[in-house]
């Protein structure tokens, strides 16, 4: 699931449309010290496409080195940049441009570009929209490793006991569901759901399912973290809700099951197929 490349086309999209630049561009790391631009919105030359950006060069390669925006308002005449890549950004016309790295835990992913064909000072609205769509897909790209992360997990040899392994599993599904519903890329999204779904039938071992209760995603996302132990405030932090809020959805989630329990609520929940 970690595709970068696929996670910045959507921010560069995002950015043009919120910003109406003539050119907004993009990419992802290609290597330790050089990032590749695959995604242009504007580009009428086709120069830009797959350029290598590497660490310390030009103005994306500056702001890689530094881990914060920098702009230049006439590209071609900016001496606090290298001049390594004129050619290709001379071919575009593009005179005022602003790089804003993409960083996640400190290590740089990528850089989206926002750029004027004009020497002119970008607005601080268009800078921080800039900026605003890098710590956007940072998000994007910090829930996507955590998903890869859980789902690596799943995967890895087990030398444990079988309850030990059920635990891991039902700890998998409760995060997969919580990311899933922090992931704006819908296709991800349901294949973060698809997974979370294919785990909680493992439990059925081969059995019918039984007729569902009809439980909400988020009753269903608050009885997974209740599954593995979570009080009610612990579920709220996962799920980025109020203490209450989990209550309200755990005491619809028992009373569709008709149970009286936190743990008879779980209990057939996972005897219908709904949790692992």
């Amino acid at each position: 699931m970690g595709d970068d490349a696929g996670a910045v086309r959507t921010a560069v999209l995002s950015l043009q449309r919120a910003t109406g630049l003539p050119m907004v561009f993009g990419g992802a790391l290609s290597g330790r010290d050089r990032m590749r631009i695959t995604e242009l919105v504007g580009g009428t030359t086709g120069s830009l496409d797959g350029l290598v950006v590497r660490r310390n060069s030009g103005l994306g390669g500056k702001a890689m080195a530094l881990g914060r925006p920098v702009w230049v308002s006439d590209y071609p005449r900016a001496s606090s940049i290298s001049h390594d890549y004129d050619g290709p950004v001379g071919a575009e016309g593009l005179l005022s441009i602003v790089a804003v790295p993409v960083v996640v835990r400190r290590n740089v992913r990528g850089v989206l570009y926002g750029a004027l064909r004009e020497p002119l000072s970008l607005a601080d609205r268009v800078l921080g929209m800039a900026v605003q769509a890098a710590r956007d897909l940072e998000q994007d790209l910090a829930v996507r490793d955590e998903a890869d992360q859980a789902l690596a997990r799943l995967n890895a040899p087990c030398s444990d006991s079988a309850s030990a392994r059920w635990e891991e599993i039902r700890a998998v599904h409760a995060e997969l569901r919580g990311l899933a519903d922090q992931i704006t890329d819908p296709d991800l999204q349901a294949r973060l759901l698809k997974a979370s779904s294919r785990l909680a039938a493992a439990g059925r071992d081969g059995a019918p399912a039984p007729a569902s209760p009809g439980l909400s995603p988020r009753e269903l996302d608050v009885l997974s973290y209740v599954a593995i132990g979570c009080t009610n405030a612990q579920a709220a932090q996962q799920l980025g809700l109020l203490p209450a809020t989990v209550k309200s959805y755990l005491k619809s989630a028992m009373r569709k099951l008709n149970s009286h329990t936190r743990m008879e609520a779980v209990t057939k929940a996972r005897r219908t197929g709904l949790l692992p």
